[in-house]
């Protein structure tokens, strides 16, 4: 009897295991390539030190894995940041992508798809190791009417699931961006709240950004060039993405505006007419860089409202942290990273 009843309950697992398989059978596949595409890239990386004695490798950017060495420990030690040892290995990408993250917006609204992950929860973007599924989502999402963002990030968090390497492509930034990334994705790996994307990376952008600013000054001094050509691109950035979340209003008033009779050729049209409006304005802001960021802008036109919902995901809630950070905190990120840390539960 006591067999029969092992027998059974053996059976009715399989099942339920069978079941979950065909019910879930395109997340555990995607599960299963980006496990594999992590793997790949931790077990190919090689430590810093290793990189550190190879005399084949540039000296110019052994200085940058020194460099983040130097960031690391000041975020340790200075910010608050959760200790780990991610980017104590380098993976070289030999100048080619090994990531590419998908993000989606519907056509005529400002709304975000939304994928659902155990875990994490709902996140606003996936991620891809392979160019082939990649494409096939792409191609799925724009059948499906979506607007379409396609990039290849610099750098991202395993949440301390994988030991995080430096990738070689990060060596090309200058110290202030490096800095800021290094920084960004740490705070990930310190806190991450479920089904909260746009907190997470607006907070991570916002540490990033302060913690970089304080490491600069620490390191450099004011008077440096690497905190000076920081400071321009702070400002440049601040203008310009409050310029353009100010322009996604103006979008989703048209959107508003559009009627039940009106055509798709009419919507589309319309569409066009205000993101090129958008993307000549930037020409008359106040900026160091402007033909960089009209360049970057015009990018608009071909991801149409993923564009714009980039912005509201990394950057709509930066003057909230900051009025936070200085009327609460007193403009100190340690304080205040501590104060997040015990007012959100994290991962």
């Amino acid at each position: 009897m006591f067999k029969v009843k092992i027998r059974l309950f053996l059976n009715l697992l399989l099942l339920l295991v069978m079941a979950c398989c065909l019910i879930w059978h395109d997340l555990i596949i995607y599960g299963i390539r980006q496990g594999k595409g992590q793997l790949m890239i931790v077990k190919n990386a090689q430590p810093v030190e290793e990189v550190l004695n190879d005399i084949s490798f540039p000296d110019s950017l052994k200085q940058k894995l020194i460099l983040i060495s130097e960031i690391k420990r000041f975020a340790f030690d200075s910010l608050g940041i959760n200790f780990s040892k991610n980017y104590s290995t380098v993976y070289n990408q030999h100048g080619k992508p090994v990531l590419w993250t998908v993000s989606a917006a519907e056509p005529y609204k400002l709304k975000a798809k939304e994928w659902k992950f155990p875990f994490l929860g709902t996140v606003s973007y996936k991620g891809f190791f392979e160019a082939a599924p990649l494409q096939k989502e792409i191609l799925k999402l724009r059948m499906e009417n979506y607007d379409v963002d396609v990039y290849s990030p610099s750098g991202w968090s395993t949440l301390g699931w994988f030991k995080d390497p430096i990738l070689s492509g990060m060596l090309k930034r200058d110290e202030g961006s490096l800095a800021n990334l290094i920084i960004h994705e740490l705070t990930h790996g310190t806190l991450y709240v479920k089904n909260n994307v746009t907190f997470n990376e607006n907070l991570a952008n916002f540490i990033g950004d302060k913690g970089a600013e304080l490491f600069l000054s620490y390191r450099f001094g004011k008077e440096s060039k690497e905190y000076k050509n920081y400071q321009e691109d702070k400002e440049d950035e601040h203008v310009y993405n409050d310029y353009i979340l100010s322009a996604s209003k103006k979008l989703e008033e048209l959107y508003g505006s559009f009627k039940t009779g009106d055509t798709e050729s009419f919507k589309k049209e319309r569409k066009k007419q205000m993101i090129t409006e958008i993307a000549l304005q930037v020409n008359r802001l106040k900026l160091h860089k402007t033909k960089r960021l009209f360049r970057y802008t015009l990018q608009a036109f071909q991801e149409g409202n993923a564009f714009f919902m980039a912005f509201s995901r990394y950057d709509s809630q930066y003057d909230k942290f900051e009025k936070e950070f200085k009327e609460q905190y007193s403009s100190d990120l340690k304080k205040y990273l501590k104060a997040m840390k015990e007012k959100y539960p994290s991962l």
